[in-house]
Formats: structure tokens, C-alpha cells, sequence
């Protein structure tokens, strides 16, 4: 049995993960829409289910893991109006469709890559799955649960009862007309379209024939269709960001159980926070354009973006700022330095140190188990490699605790530091950085009085923690 806990978005609570099939887990990660770069803040989607693969896999389980990439309909407004993005994107730009999505595609694997994401199984493309997801719509059509508008084919959502389950919404509330807009003759607020047709007098670059007529799908039957087309129609696990459940998670639900005459299709529903700039959430629509290579621009190391990630918990939301991204990357140095000098130790460790190992390595799966809870994991990280095992002991225990991190603490090598050296001192303003990045104030605040009473001045710059004796 799994010693796994993950939180289910479908029942609101933490439950022991069982997966369907013993032995092994498929997964669905909703991917990037390819009309722009994919920002800081959609990373961090990425990096939480790579957090949650790397989970499954230290349990022993077989992953098979499919990202869609979306090419084509998704609309500027998710409740299907507004312009297609791609379309929008080509039409600002020049360029076509195709080239803006392959271009933004390779720059989203490569950031992938730079963050030490495994590699999914499946990258399935929206575009190149038009006959499945007209194969779903046509299904959904001959069991009743649509209706023909002159823009398009619609899902009743009225013939679905369950509809308002997941999100917990509150339907009756919802103002008439909300999601209605300008799709004239909509039944209910919340019906969605299965196949678009473009609208009179404008050409689109993508469209397809279909029994409807020619036009393209809906941002929502594309995951539902390319999921059942790899994973089958019952899988464990879906995921994507917390902005996807009441709208493109209910309809993909909806859809998904009407057409295959099942309940639950997804076991469970896992999705992540948003990552906040100021008091807003990171986003494109805002003019949020933080990419990776921002940082890189900075003299940062992508990976002390996955540092940074990991010092929140996935549900969590959390801050960015490039103080705090300064701050994660001295932080992510200094434990790369510890690593580099455990890899360097010759040798096994000594007997008596069997205890303390198996009680660290214990203490770090523990909170890897329990949600994965990143934060907590990464104190155990820093407690091994600043404590008084033997570096044999630290190497055992930090190459073990990579599988899960991801932070290349089996062979990457440290950026050059400018910060002076005092190893206890660099503990305590860890110690300080993780209480910060925690909110925890008061003990931030108590570590910088300690230091201060010991003569030793710290200095926050957009650089990192600068530190100096003064006495």
C-alpha cells in the first residue's frame, strides 16, 4: 500500500493515493497555451507535477505522464469568447500560427529542461488531434447532450447534473447573462462550446471540416480527447493550475463523463497556486512577461528558480520579487557547495552513523509523503548538509534526496560567490531567509538581533543578504 498522502481537489480532502492499476500511475498535466512565452508563473505549474512524478517514482511506481500542448482554441476568455490566441497572436505578429506555436513550444521544452522537469511520456498537440476530439463531440451529440447554434456546437450543461460538483458552484447565482455575453441563443450561463465556427467574414488560418461545418474545437474537449486517447477513459491523476477548476476542469468533467458513462473519470484532481507579483497573481493578460531567461540575465541560475519554488508548498500562493529570487540563489550556492563537497568525500559511512541516516532519510520522504511538502523536505536538506555527519554519510543521504528535489545535487557545481565565508553565519541566514519566505517574521527578525548583538551588521539588496562584522 502507497505511503503517498496527495490533497484531491474532487473531495477537498488528503487521501492515501492508490493507483488504479497496481504498480502503475497515468497522468495528465494540462500544458502551455503557444502564443507567447510561458512566464515564471506558469513554470511553476510544471515544476509541481514534476515534483509529483518524481514523488510517484521514488514509491516505486511506472509513470506514464502526457502535457498537451494547446495550438489551437483557446479563446481570450476561457467562458468561450473573445479571440482565439494563436489566431490573435499570428494576426499581431505576422507570423503564422504554426510558427508562433513551434517557436514558443521549443522555448517552453527548453525551459523544461533548464529546470530539470523529467521528461513527460507524451506531448500531444491540439491541432493534431482534430478526429478525436470530433469523435468525442459526436458521441456527446448522440447521447443528447448538445444543442447547434449559428456559432457553433454547445454542450447542455443543464442535462448534466453533476455539472456544479466539482467547483462548487453556485449556478443559481450566477447573473443572467454572465457567461452568456454575445453567444446568441446560449441556454444556460455555463454552456460551452464543443466546435467553433469563425465568425462571418473573417478567415482563419486553422479550421477544419466536420460534421457541423468548418471551423475548430474548444479549448475544453482538447484535454478531454487527447487524455482518453493515450491514458483511457478512467485515469488516477490530472493536474494544472487552480485558475482551471471552475471553468476548464468542470467543462473537461462534464464532458468527459457525460460522453463515457462514468463517475469518477479522473480520480484525483491535483492543482497548484498562483505565483504573485506584488498583490497580483503572474500572469500574461496582466503584462507579466518574467521569463527564465530574465533570471538568467541577472546572473541567476535556473535552477535556483526550482530552490525558490521549492521553498513554498504547491496549494500555497507565493511572492515573487527579485530580492527574494536573489536571496534563493545564495541560498541554492551554498547547498550546491555542501553537495559538491559531500560528492567529494571518499568512502562509505562509519556504522554508528546507520541510525541518524536512516532518521534523516526517513524525515525527508516523510514530508515528501505528506503532500509533498516541499519546505519541509528542504529543512531536512539543509540540516544534513550543514550538520556533523561524515561526508560519505551527507553524500548518501543528499544524492538520495535529489530524486525528489530535482536541484542537480548530484552533479551540478556552484556559480562563483562573492559573500564572505563563515559557514555557521550562512546557516543562520538560511535559517532567516526560510522564515521569511515562510512569513514568519518574528523569527526573522530575532535571527538578524542575534547577529547584530554578536557585532555583525546584515544588509537585504536587491543582490541577495550582505553581511559584515562592524565590531
Amino acid at each position: 500500500m502507497s505511503e503517498l498522502f496527495l490533497y484531491n481537489t474532487r473531495t477537498r480532502r488528503k487521501e492515501r493515493f492508490e493507483p488504479i492499476e497496481a504498480g502503475r500511475v497515468r497522468i495528465y498535466s494540462c500544458g502551455p497555451t503557444v502564443y507567447a512565452p510561458q512566464h515564471l508563473g506558469n513554470l511553476r505549474a510544471y515544476l509541481f507535477v514534476d515534483l509529483l512524478k518524481r514523488a510517484l517514482l521514488a514509491e516505486g511506481l511506472r509513470v506514464t505522464h502526457v502535457i498537451n500542448i494547446t495550438d489551437v482554441g483557446h479563446l481570450t476568455d476561457d467562458a468561450d469568447r473573445g479571440e482565439d490566441k494563436m489566431e490573435r497572436a499570428a494576426e499581431r505578429s505576422g507570423a503564422s500560427a504554426a510558427a508562433i506555436a513551434a517557436k514558443y513550444t521549443g522555448q517552453w521544452l527548453d525551459d523544461r529542461k533548464r529546470l530539470r522537469c523529467l521528461e513527460a511520456d507524451v506531448y500531444c498537440k491540439a491541432t493534431e488531434h482534430i478526429p478525436q476530439q470530433i469523435e468525442l463531440a459526436r458521441r456527446l451529440e448522440a447521447k443528447g447532450y448538445t444543442y447547434l447554434l449559428e456559432d457553433g456546437l454547445y454542450f447542455d450543461t443543464s442535462k448534466f447534473p453533476r455539472y456544479a460538483d466539482f467547483a462548487r458552484l453556485d449556478l443559481a447565482g450566477q447573473a443572467a447573462g454572465a457567461r452568456i455575453g454575445d453567444v446568441a441563443g446560449k441556454r444556460q450561463p455555463p454552456d460551452f462550446a464543443l466546435w467553433k465556427f469563425a465568425a462571418p467574414g473573417v478567415q482563419r488560418q486553422q479550421e477544419w471540416d466536420s460534421p457541423w461545418g468548418r471551423g475548430f474545437p474548444g479549448w475544453h474537449i482538447e484535454c478531454s480527447a487527447m487524455s482518453v486517447h493515450y491514458l483511457g477513459t478512467h485515469f488516477d491523476l490530472h493536474t494544472g493550475g487552480v485558475d482551471h477548476i471552475p471553468v476548464h476542469h468542470t467543462n473537461e468533467i462534464a464532458q468527459s463523463e457525460a460522453g463515457f458513462d462514468l463517475h469518477p473519470w479522473v480520480n484525483v484532481w491535483m492543482h497548484n497556486e498562483h505565483l504573485k507579483l506584488g498583490d497580483e497573481k503572474v500572469s500574461k493578460s496582466k503584462g507579466h512577461t518574467l521569463v527564465l531567461d530574465d533570471l538568467v540575465a541577472r546572473g541567476i541560475d535556473p535552477l535556483a528558480y526550482r530552490y525558490f519554488f521549492l521553498q513554498a508548498h504547491y496549494r500555497q500562493q507565493q511572492s515573487f520579487s527579485f530580492d527574494e529570487m536573489e536571496a534563493a540563489a545564495t541560498g541554492y550556492r551554498r547547498l550546491l557547495s555542501a553537495a559538491v563537497e559531500a560528492r567529494s568525500a571518499a568512502g562509505e559511512p562509519e556504522p554508528e552513523e546507520r541510525d541518524a541516516l536512516e532518521y534523516e532519510r526517513g524525515e525527508f520522504w516523510a514530508a515528501v509523503r505528506d503532500d509533498l511538502n516541499a519546505p519541509r523536505a528542504m529543512e531536512v536538506t539543509w540540516r544534513v548538509a550543514r550538520g556533523s555527519l561524515s561526508g560519505p554519510a551527507k553524500r548518501e543521504l543528499l544524492l538520495d534526496f535529489e530524486r525528489g528535489l530535482g536541484l542537480g545535487l548530484d552533479n551540478q557545481q556552484p556559480q562563483p560567490a562573492d559573500s564572505p565565508a563563515d559557514p555557521r553565519i550562512e546557516a543562520l541566514l538560511e535559517d532567516r531567509r526560510a522564515a521569511r519566505a515562510r512569513r514568519d517574521f518574528a523569527a526573522a527578525d530575532a535571527i538578524r538581533d542575534a547577529l547584530r548583538a554578536e557585532g555583525i551588521e546584515i544588509e537585504d539588496t536587491k543582490d541577495g543578504v550582505r553581511w559584515r562584522r562592524v565590531r
